[in-house]
């Protein structure tokens, strides 16, 4: 295992179980704008895009306008349901323990800033990271721009970056911007699509990773 300093988490589908949420919500939206509605394969593929970008995806050939519907359609749906999301096990326990330990901890997301902010928010864990950067404030995942920021921002070297994500998106991101990366199997992508892509380890529980990190400081 390499020397890491800086870890950049992914948030959807990494830190809280809302995968289903977001993909069944995709799946709704669709529904309400009259198009047809993704499997829920397809749907989960997209987590990790912007928005804009992920409805794009799914409904090639559509117009600017209609994208616009299905995002607002979207939006409907899951903040109907994203108060009753949770953090995965571990999480809320480990994070403070990671950064006690002497790692630089960060966020890398799809959501949009004010939809990040609103969980940071909700969960309190908000002081927990040096920096956080949204779909809305740089290219969309696998497009390097947001991980480089980071990385700047927090003045590490790629080679002391580790990028932790469930899809091919944060993996590929990762390859994209000269980082590491670890993948875990709990989220949208299934583990045989992330395993191509080299990541450092997977993991199937967020306590597994945390510990896996603690070693290296130990």
């Amino acid at each position: 295992m390499p020397p890491l300093s800086l870890l950049v988490f992914d948030w959807d589908g990494t830190l809280m179980d809302s995968t289903g949420t977001i993909a069944h919500a995709i799946q709704r939206a669709f529904d309400d704008v009259g198009l047809p509605v993704p499997s829920e394969r397809d749907a989960r593929f997209v987590i990790g895009y912007g928005l804009a970008e992920a409805m794009a995806y799914l409904a090639p050939g559509a117009d600017a306008a209609m994208i616009a519907r299905i995002v607002d359609a979207y939006r409907t749906h899951y903040l109907a349901q994203d108060e009753a999301l949770v953090l995965f096990e571990g999480v809320r326990d480990y994070l403070p323990r990671l950064r006690d330990a002497g790692y630089t901890l960060a966020v890398a997301t799809g959501k949009s800033r004010v939809g990040l902010d609103r969980a940071l928010t909700t969960t309190g864990l908000g002081a927990q990271f040096l920096v956080t950067r949204t779909a809305d404030e740089a290219f969309s995942k696998p497009h390097p721009a947001m991980l480089e920021y980071i990385v700047d921002f927090a003045d590490v070297a790629p080679a002391a970056t580790l990028m932790i994500g469930d899809t091919t998106h944060d993996l590929q991101m990762a390859i994209n911007a000269g980082t590491h990366s670890a993948a875990m199997s709990y989220g949208a992508h299934p583990i045989d699509d992330l395993l191509p892509l080299s990541p450092l380890a997977h993991f199937d529980r967020f306590p597994d990773l945390a510990e896996w990190l603690l070693a290296a400081r130990a």
